[in-house]
């Protein structure tokens, strides 16, 4: 049975979309089926991955309506073994339109339910909030990687994600576990950077992911050419951190 990760913070620019986009690019390099969900109204994880935005008939805002199975939204990337279901703007009417229906926190775990065999990991990009959106993607998934950007403000809001967690562990997901804190933008020239690493291992010490994303030119521009670091540059230092986050991961899911 494939395995369902969150990815989310709702602060914004943490790394989240990154972080969905290479994680899934970087499994699929080490032959696990992926199958990525965009469930952010910005869409950059499906422009990210080379989609054409404006073209998305079909995606994260027909199957959380249960418009549209789940398998008929699904798109090929140009990234190895990884599918997409993509996002488009409409998404952002999803919160209204899902807030008289019943369990409707409970749309994206049904939708899910057909498909989740046939993949290895499904990883859904969160939107910047904590939104019925991400509320969704929390009730339907196994587990959460938590992205934390090296710099001054990054436990600010934590605390407000992990009661969110802990409620929804209570209320719809006993199951959701915390795959993981995954430190972002590090940058080992700055002593604020050592210092937001040091705070962070030292509150959550086990919780922290082994594996560091440092600041990399590649993998900001790599967006803008509609591709996963992998597929940009194999050879950067982006795509060596996001490898090694895979099977971080793939280790920990033995």
């Amino acid at each position: 049975m494939g395995k369902i990760i969150a990815i989310a913070n709702q602060k914004g620019g943490v790394g989240k979309t990154t972080t969905s986009v290479n994680l899934a690019a970087s499994l699929g390099v080490l032959e696990k089926k992926v199958l990525l969900i965009d469930a952010d109204p910005q869409a950059n994880a499906t422009s990210g991955l080379g989609i054409d935005v404006e073209n998305v008939d079909l995606g994260t805002y027909q199957i959380l309506e249960h418009t549209a199975a789940a398998k008929d939204t699904i798109v090929k990337t140009s990234a190895p073994n990884v599918n997409l279901i993509p996002a488009h703007i409409d998404l952002v009417a999803i919160e209204i339109e899902l807030v008289d229906k019943e369990k409707r926190e409970y749309m994206l775990k049904k939708a899910l339910e057909p498909i989740i065999n046939n993949y290895d990991f499904i990883l859904i990009d969160c939107a910047p909030s904590l939104g019925l959106l991400t509320l969704n993607a929390l009730t339907a998934a196994h587990s959460v990687v938590i992205p934390i950007q090296c710099e001054y403000f990054a436990l600010e809001g934590l605390g407000k994600l992990l009661n969110t967690i802990k409620s929804v562990q209570k209320i719809h997901n006993a199951e959701l576990d915390i795959e993981g804190l995954l430190l972002t933008m590090y940058d080992a020239r700055l002593r604020l950077s050592n210092q937001v690493v040091e705070e962070v291992q030292k509150h959550f010490s086990d919780m922290v992911f082994k594996t560091i994303i440092q600041r990399n030119v590649r993998l900001s521009e790599a967006p803008s050419y509609g591709e996963s670091i992998i597929n940009y540059d194999a050879t950067s230092k982006g795509a060596t951190n996001y490898l090694s986050l895979a099977n971080e991961i793939i280790e920990k899911n033995k």
